[in-house]
């Protein structure tokens, strides 16, 4: 018998910063902050989950990813079906400073790309 995939449960995220961290996913990305665990955690959902997205808080010398090396190469999260949402989330970022790290029309889906304050793509 095979796995049946049904959805993707949540991914976590190494970060150096629980608060920082919660600032971008909270406040820039719009995500509902719903649990922190110890003092090391956050759970941020986008609506339908508990949690669709959490951050693990490694400490200020946590070294980055290279970014040649196997690993996650980046989060991407829906923001609407229309380009007018993607124009508004652009201009949102852009507002907050967030670095736009690039755009790409991928046929069956159009882009925006930037970083987390620790180097994590998201799309």
């Amino acid at each position: 018998m095979a796995i049946s995939v049904k959805h993707v449960g949540h991914v976590v995220l190494k970060v150096r910063d629980l608060d920082r961290a919660a600032v971008f996913y909270r406040d820039v990305l719009g995500l509902k902050e719903v649990a922190r665990y110890r003092s090391n955690m956050a759970f941020f959902s986008a609506g339908a989950n508990h949690h669709d997205l959490a951050v693990l808080a490694l400490g200020p010398n946590a070294r980055p990813a290279p970014r040649d090396a196997v690993g996650l190469y980046h989060v991407a999260l829906k923001i609407g079906d229309h380009l007018d949402d993607l124009r508004a989330a652009k201009a949102h970022l852009e507002a907050h400073r967030v670095p736009i790290r690039g755009t790409s029309d991928h046929r069956v889906s159009q882009s925006i790309y930037c970083e987390d304050p620790d180097g994590n793509m998201i799309e």
